[in-house]
């Protein structure tokens, strides 16, 4: 159903700031917080497209908050967040098809590379110190893309690279059970949780809301206590 002006105009204005706060958290590292405002952005993708095209005449290559969640969610190995968007294009088909862009396809693809991230991150479990250079010899793929992968794990504290002969060796500075902060979308709070528990969707004890917990940057010694 076709809202009033007003109404898509609001959605559009939402869409922006929310835009704007994943840049935000995009240039500081905070890929979860990326995620989380880019997924809630895509909640007024309909109205901000409708706005956007009957009074600005603007034609979609793709989705900007959409691609986001897409280039992030696999490196965070967050298959919900993935099952949420193809929720939101079945119920919204308009979106894809107001868009040049396959976005079914865009996500397809994106299920494909988190299966591929998450046989890189079991590998360097069983295998520590594990050489970067190795990893397409070992796991098959596209170098680049393992460097894009392991450089993102860096940035958000997941992993170690120790320069050696012109390449790194890989070595997980995290485990699954850790204790890490997490912070409520909804409500700010934070509070601590195992991090396997923070990467599935919960409940806030302050705000009572079914949120993903935005994990924040610990100091790596912090990270690797049991």
């Amino acid at each position: 159903m076709a809202m009033k002006k007003a109404g898509i105009e609001a959605n559009r204005a939402q869409y922006h700031a929310l835009m704007a706060k994943a840049h935000t958290a995009e240039q500081e590292g905070l890929y979860r917080e990326v995620v989380v405002a880019s997924l809630s952005a895509c909640d007024h993708i309909d109205g901000m497209m409708q706005y956007e095209r009957r009074y600005e005449d603007k034609a979609f290559d793709s989705i900007e908050s959409i691609d986001m969640v897409l280039r992030y969610a696999p490196l965070l190995l967050d298959f919900h967040v993935l099952d949420r968007l193809d929720s939101l294009l079945k119920a919204q088909r308009r979106i894809d098809k107001n868009t040049s862009a396959s976005l079914i396809d865009k996500l397809a693809n994106a299920r494909e590379f988190m299966w591929d991230v998450h046989r890189l991150w079991e590998h360097l479990e069983q295998y520590p110190n594990t050489r970067q250079d190795e990893s397409a010899r070992i796991l098959g793929g596209d170098q680049d893309q393992w460097q894009l992968v392991v450089e993102a794990w860096e940035k958000m504290q997941l992993l170690h690279r120790t320069p050696e002969g012109g390449s790194y060796r890989l070595t997980l500075s995290t485990r699954m059970g850790a204790v890490v902060p997490g912070k409520c979308p909804s409500c700010g709070v934070v509070t601590e949780a195992p991090k396997a528990m923070l990467l599935e969707q919960s409940t806030c004890p302050a705000c009572g809301k079914s949120v993903m917990f935005v994990i924040r940057p610990t100091r790596v010694r912090n990270e690797t206590k049991e």
